[in-house]
């Protein structure tokens, strides 16, 4: 075989496998009849700022500086423009909630739907400090605390 010949036979060699990679490339695209899982130990959600303006973590269990043990929480917060965590639901094996907290600015307006133990309850407060809460075991409008 010359040189020629061999040179030949190379390219055509290369011709065919680049098609067969072509042809491979070029199938059409399907979408999976299930979507997959995505699965994490967190999600933060940002804008176009890079701001985190929503999350979901899992917060490990601790001890508190008081000496209260805390369970493992599960925690969504949603999160204004300036940094202020407005909604959150939380959620562990003894108790689940949900607050939303006043614009920024306020220290003391919020309100939580709570569901501890065998106990659920409502709570409003305002920023001038008067407080309602009520539990099914009261009868009529909320009572003032």
């Amino acid at each position: 075989m010359n040189t020629r010949t061999g040179l030949y036979l190379l390219i055509g060699m290369n011709l065919a496998l680049l098609t067969l990679v072509l042809v491979q490339q070029v199938q059409p695209a399907f979408a999976e009849a299930e979507p997959g899982m995505l699965r994490g130990r967190g999600l933060e959600i940002v804008d176009s700022q890079g701001r985190v303006r929503a999350s979901i973590s899992i917060i490990p269990p601790e001890r508190s500086a008081s000496g209260v043990d805390q369970p493992e929480t599960v925690l969504l917060r949603l999160i204004t423009e300036r940094g202020r965590p407005s909604v959150k639901i939380a959620a562990t094996e003894r108790s689940s909630g949900l607050s939303f907290a006043g614009p920024t600015g306020t220290r003391d307006t919020y309100v939580i739907l709570q569901a501890e133990g065998n106990v659920s309850s409502l709570k409003l407060r305002n920023e001038n400090g008067h407080e309602q809460v009520t539990t099914p075991d009261q009868p009529g409008p909320l009572v003032d605390r």
